[in-house]
């Protein structure tokens, strides 16, 4: 088959598109760490050390709820190997620790809360740990890990999300850990078969770097070498400094098009995440009170991500009290208000569409305006280029359009586009763009007009749009 017909052809797994659809997600560094100030724990910390004495999981979902945001995912254990459950495998844990005199369980108050607010609850657990004295006795160790991984799989509901990162050290033996990815990824198919397994995993992609940068050019479809995860562990952190939080690899900006795809023996659905955090550290320190990112910075990230055909997971860590902060609950407020506002009016509602093909009935071009993920339209296989008018009720003023492809049983096809306006009875260009996918977010300087047009320049057989809104974000 074609390498494009072939990657035309691509589309996610039910439990791929679910994971899109969700857009937006917390992630929650939260451990011994929070109390000790370190960003990796050495293994050696005292549970002692764990208190937080006003822990309030209701708040941390409210916090999130506020922001828009539709899951969570809990560091369960991070490198230190403190576990945030009372894990049968282990007395490093919450079983040790001060707080509620040791009868606490940080994962199922979380994972409860998420559960009465709507939330989807999602677990991170650290294959790297410092403490847990079989580490790097691979086949022992692997046996511990899945052992507590069955824990969290099994006594906490519905999981969204397994994450795992690369990171890995030696052993007190002076081996390094062998980590058997493909035990623990059957281990997960088998008890929460709907959990998308992200990062060193066969679902989710890391977007390359943890400064918030997204790609210009996003594909989900890209070469199956990508999802190898001993690879992707040689490029995580290796030392616990600032550095690579701030870290940008432009040499991997182009992951999927034609060029990039054209020697591929295998090609794969494999969307990517987008991953920061709201402060400069993972966790919670108290001198970067000041250092949280503001909205619009948080803004832009989400535009940029969301909107360009990524998911976007934001750490926001609670501090020793066990709270969010009240600088950073008051950014993801507005954070929150700002997307709300963005979002919420859709401009082009009764708007007429016409376009210049169209393969059939079932596909009419006015399916983009109506808003149901069941319906799209399309022109016929081998119509690679197309456009599309939309004539508005009366003008209005724009500074956002929104497009999205139909990926659930058509892939992502489109490669380049051009938005217009109509002034005066000429076309202008308001912006120009690549790829499309779940979603591309467009915005630009405000304009007032009655007319717009879409022109699809490239694209992989035809395209298949889902879905266009205008808005107005300043409105």
């Amino acid at each position: 088959m074609d390498i494009i017909e072939n990657a035309a052809g691509s589309i996610p797994s039910k439990r791929q598109l679910a994971w899109q659809r969700m857009e937006f997600y917390a992630f929650i560094h939260f451990t011994v760490n929070t109390f000790t100030g370190r960003e990796w724990g050495m293994g050696d910390e005292s549970p002692e050390v764990f208190n937080p004495t006003q822990f309030d999981a209701g708040q941390w979902v409210e916090v999130c709820k506020s922001a828009g945001m539709t899951g969570l995912i809990l560091t369960c254990k991070h490198h230190d190997g403190f576990c945030l459950w009372p894990s049968k495998f282990t007395e490093h844990s919450v079983l040790k620790s001060l707080w509620k005199n040791g009868k606490g369980d940080v994962v199922r108050e979380v994972s409860e809360a998420c559960k009465r607010a709507g939330l989807k609850f999602g677990i991170y657990l650290s294959p790297w740990d410092r403490h847990e004295k079989t580490y790097g006795d691979s086949p022992v160790y692997n046996e511990y890990f899945k052992n507590q991984l069955r824990e969290l799989l099994t006594e906490y509901g519905d999981i969204f999300c397994v994450w795992f990162d690369g990171a890995c050290g030696e052993g007190p033996n002076g081996k390094r850990q062998v980590y058997d990815w493909d035990a623990y990824y059957s281990l997960i198919r088998e008890l929460q078969p709907n959990s998308v397994i992200s990062v060193c995993g066969p679902d989710v992609r890391w977007c390359g770097n943890e400064a918030g940068h997204c790609r210009k050019s996003e594909w989900s479809v890209v070469p199956a070498y990508l999802q190898d995860a001993e690879k992707i562990a040689a490029k995580s952190q290796k030392k616990d400094d600032g550095e690579f939080a701030k870290r940008i690899d432009s040499t991997e900006e182009d992951l999927g098009s034609r060029d990039a795809i054209k020697n591929a023996e295998k090609l794969i659905w494999y969307p990517a995440e987008v991953n920061t955090s709201i402060r400069p550290g993972w966790f919670y320190h108290r001198n970067e009170d000041h250092e949280v990112k503001t909205p619009g910075e948080l803004m832009d990230i989400y535009c940029n991500s969301v909107g360009g055909n990524a998911n976007f997971l934001l750490n926001i860590p609670p501090d020793r009290r066990g709270l969010i902060n009240e600088n950073d609950s008051s950014v993801l407020k507005e954070l929150g208000r700002l997307v709300r506002k963005a979002f919420e009016n859709n401009l082009a509602y009764d708007a007429r569409a016409a376009a210049s093909e169209t393969l059939d009935e079932k596909h009419y071009v006015s399916n983009i305006l109506d808003c149901n993920s069941g319906t799209y339209w399309r022109p016929r296989s081998g119509t690679e280029t197309a456009q599309i008018e939309i004539e508005l009720s009366s003008k209005q003023t724009v500074d956002t359009i929104v497009i999205m492809e139909n990926i659930e049983t058509s892939g992502q096809h489109i490669e380049a586009f051009v938005l217009e306006a109509q002034f005066e009875g000429a076309w202008k260009q308001i912006y120009t763009g690549t790829v499309v996918g779940y979603k591309r977010i467009c915005r630009f300087g405000a304009i007032t007009a009655g007319r717009f047009r879409l022109k699809i320049t490239a694209s992989r057989l035809y395209p298949a749009i889902e879905y266009l809104g205008m808005f107005c974000s300043t409105a």
